[in-house]
């Protein structure tokens, strides 16, 4: 299963990037992560993080890695939990000073899952543009304020 949403974003690509991979703010902007928790305070290439989201009636507890993380312009994390395996992608542009948000993700079931569990596409497409319109407000409205230095931005990896 493949699910690309996209949205426009009327804000510097740095803002959103920061916000964006700035872990100790995101249950103040989003309705969709809670419980996040990291050893580092921003998503960080090699390193995992946990959050729970609500895409059934139960929650379920998430503990993906980043595994790609290109300043600026590209976020990749994977998971596996409950014999569901998840790849999350998310593109990074800058649009005459606004920023594209792309999010691509697939779901992988196991052999044995896809036998007896269907995924709610629609309920995890839902998840995902409530996730990048919180983003979208917080940013534009200035929810979260800026903690990190543009210098300090661009030179981590």
């Amino acid at each position: 299963m493949l699910i690309i949403e996209s949205i426009l974003i009327n804000a510097p690509l740095k803002q959103v990037w920061d916000t964006f991979t700035d872990l100790t703010c995101w249950q103040d902007w989003s309705t969709v992560f809670s419980n996040v928790s990291s050893e580092a305070e921003r998503l960080t290439e090699g390193k995992s993080f946990k959050f729970c989201i609500r895409p059934f009636s139960f929650p379920v507890h998430i503990e993906p890695v980043v595994k790609e993380l290109v300043a600026g312009q590209r976020i990749v994390w994977t998971g596996t939990r409950h014999g569901i395996t998840a790849r999350h992608e998310f593109v990074f542009e800058e649009k005459n000073g606004k920023t594209l948000l792309t999010s691509r993700e697939i779901f992988k079931l196991n052999r044995f899952k896809r036998l007896f569990f269907h995924i709610p596409q629609k309920r995890l497409h839902k998840l995902s543009v409530l996730m990048l319109n919180d983003l979208k407000y917080a940013v534009e409205n200035s929810i979260i304020a800026e903690n990190i230095s543009e210098s300090e931005l661009w030179e981590k990896k």
